[in-house]
C-alpha cells in the first residue's frame, strides 16, 4: 500500500476482505477503532518490533480479518477471555472491540510490547485488562482461552488448558496440519467442533474445544 494510502481507505479494504471471506463487516464505529488501533500498531512497529509484517496490505488479512473471524465464531455466553500471549493484541484486541459483553485479559511477559497494549486499550477507550506476566502463571480460570501464533505451541496448550474454566472453550488458530497434534496437547477432557476456516490465511483455522458436552 503506497504511502498516500489513506486509512480511511485501509479500513474500506478490511471491510471488502471480510466480505469476501463471508463475514459481518464493520460499521463507522467500529471501523473508527479499527483505525486508531491500525494507526497506532503502524506507529509503535516503526521502532518496536510488534509484528514482522510491515506492511498494511499484508496486516489486514493476516491479523485483522483471521482475528475479527475468530472473534465472529466464538460461542455466545462467553464472559470472560483470556489471549494467552497476545503480542501485538491479536486476537484480543479486535475480540474486544467486536464482543463487548466479554471481559477481555491480554497476557504479554514482553514489556514493551505490553507497554502497546496498555497504550492500545488508553487510545480505543476500551476495558481491558493486560497481565505483564507470563499466561501459565495465571492463577485465574476463563470461559474461554484463545491461542495465536504463540511459541512452542503444543507447550502453550498444555499450559493453557488448566486457564480454561469447566463448561469453558479452548479456542486455536492454527493451521490444518498442526490442528492434530495440538488438540492431543489439549489432552481427553475436550470435545472438539469442526474446524472453521480462518480467512486471513492459507490453511488457517479455529479449533474450538469445548471442556464441556455443549458443541
Amino acid at each position: 500500500m503506497s504511502p498516500e494510502t489513506t486509512q480511511a481507505s485501509a479500513i474500506y479494504q478490511l471491510n471488502v476482505l471480510l466480505a469476501a471471506g463471508g463475514l459481518a463487516t464493520l460499521d463507522n464505529i467500529a471501523g473508527e477503532r479499527f483505525d486508531r488501533y491500525l494507526a497506532l500498531l503502524v506507529r509503535w512497529n516503526a521502532r518496536v518490533n510488534l509484528t514482522s509484517i510491515r506492511d498494511i496490505d499484508e496486516m489486514l488479512p493476516r491479523h485483522f480479518v483471521e482475528s475479527i473471524a475468530c472473534a465472529q465464531a466464538l460461542p455466545a455466553g462467553i464472559r470472560t477471555l483470556l489471549d494467552f500471549g497476545s503480542g501485538a493484541g491479536f486476537p484480543g484486541i479486535p475480540i474486544a472491540l467486536c464482543r463487548p459483553e466479554m471481559a477481555v485479559t491480554l497476557t504479554e511477559s514482553q514489556g514493551k510490547k505490553a507497554a502497546f497494549l496498555r497504550e492500545a486499550i488508553r487510545v480505543l477507550g476500551i476495558s481491558v485488562k493486560v497481565s505483564n506476566q507470563r499466561a501459565e502463571k495465571l492463577d485465574v480460570e476463563f470461559d474461554c482461552v484463545v491461542l495465536r501464533a504463540v511459541d512452542r505451541m503444543k507447550e502453550a496448550v498444555q499450559g493453557a488448558v488448566r486457564l480454561v474454566a469447566p463448561k469453558g472453550w479452548l479456542a486455536l488458530m492454527t493451521t490444518v496440519g498442526e490442528c492434530e497434534r495440538l488438540k492431543a496437547a489439549a489432552g481427553c477432557e475436550f470435545g472438539w467442533r469442526e474446524p472453521v476456516p480462518l480467512p486471513g490465511g492459507q490453511n488457517r483455522v479455529l479449533v474450538l474445544g469445548s471442556r464441556a458436552d455443549n458443541l
